[in-house]
């Protein structure tokens, strides 16, 4: 799968991902060859570009629950985009506790882990897509800490407003610039607090406190306290993911796997038990996933670890031997350096074909 600028879409080209309106509506379906007339109609969307296949390639799988996830992303985006628009002018929003509710009812006590799906953003929509996708990993973490509804509500609001005081600034490479994180910090501190009749007080406290963990410029008080504050350590966690992982049109994302170890390897700066919590909320090494070893060894896996997400089963492309990574004696010099990453990483092997190359102990 690639992707293909709007400017540079040819006739005949067959979309990879479906594309909604603002309502949810399926506009063009995977496998849809471009024609003129459908080109010129994605243009006045305002796209910067689209994922296409590649002529011999198979329409990847897409369960229906990774269909409606895409489907609520696109919906979400429109829906924050209005919201944020009018925060940021100081009048009421339109649907912003709706939102909310959806998020809450929809990803906040899912009993299994979900495929987590980026989509591609640019400067004009950065924000409004991460501030969907960290309330989207906020409602999951949250929920898989067990927290009670009217508390995952607060962070995934929290989560939806707390990067508004990007909104005027050139927000591209944001991350590397001490200056504009503390200036977002401020503009939204001061959009926030112009919204007081409307913003409950403890939704900007967990903001003040998120922000003072990603720019670390405030005082050691400062930061131990917002250490403390759970709703602001899971809104931390979820916005570094985020922010790693996203697909950026200047730069390549960070892939899941090395986003979860910086997170893990950093205690002092992630809450491990959100981190854990996140970890146990997405699929990132689950089976089916194709992923290479030291010694440039590539393998697919087989089952998955729940104890220590790195170390799963991986069944080895060029020999059929099947790897527990767990296994310290037999793998000791054998760890998992990374996802092969593709545009599109689900992939779908046969549940049969699975169990024939697992260890007997696990079909049992």
């Amino acid at each position: 799968m690639l992707f293909v600028k709007v400017d540079e879409l040819k006739p005949g080209m067959r979309l990879g991902k479906p594309i909604y309106n603002k309502n949810g509506v399926l506009l063009y379906d995977r496998d849809t060859r471009l024609t003129m007339q459908v080109i010129y109609g994605i243009r006045n969307f305002g796209l910067m570009g689209l994922y296409i296949l590649e002529p011999a390639e198979p329409v990847p799988p897409m369960s229906e629950e990774d269909i409606n996830f895409e489907r609520f992303q696109t919906m979400a985006v429109f829906s924050i985009r209005e919201d944020l628009e009018l925060i940021t002018a100081g009048k009421k929003d339109k649907g912003l506790d709706w939102l909310c509710s959806l998020i809450l009812k929809n990803y906040a006590n899912v009993p299994h882990k979900i495929n987590f799906v980026q989509s591609l953003r640019s400067s004009d929509d950065f924000i409004y897509k991460h501030s969907i996708n960290v309330a989207l990993l906020s409602a999951i973490i949250a929920g898989k800490m067990n927290m009670p509804p009217g508390r995952i509500n607060a962070i995934v609001k929290a989560a939806l407003l707390h990067d508004c005081g990007g909104l005027k600034l050139d927000y591209v490479n944001a991350d590397e610039d001490q200056n504009v994180k503390n200036t977002v910090k401020v503009n939204t501190r001061e959009i926030l607090k112009s919204n007081s009749n409307i913003i409950d007080e403890s939704i900007l406290r967990t903001i003040e406190h998120m922000q003072a963990l990603y720019t670390g410029s405030d005082s050691k008080e400062a930061i131990e306290a917002a250490r403390s504050n759970s709703r602001a350590t899971i809104l931390h966690v979820a916005d570094a993911y985020d922010r790693m992982t996203a697909m950026k049109s200047y730069e390549e994302p960070t892939s899941e796997v090395k986003a979860l170890r910086v997170l893990l390897e950093h205690p002092e700066t992630y809450d491990p038990v959100a981190v854990r919590a996140l970890i146990n909320g997405i699929n990132v090494l689950n089976p089916g996933v194709c992923v290479e070893l030291t010694g440039h060894v590539k393998g697919v896996v087989i089952i998955e670890n729940e104890d220590d997400i790195f170390r799963p089963w991986v069944l080895s492309f060029q020999d059929n031997r099947l790897h527990n990574l767990a296994d310290t004696g037999e793998n000791q010099d054998m760890e998992l350096v990374d996802i092969m990453k593709t545009m599109d990483n689900r992939i779908k092997l046969d549940p049969d074909i699975l169990k024939e190359y697992a260890p007997v102990e696990w079909n049992k």
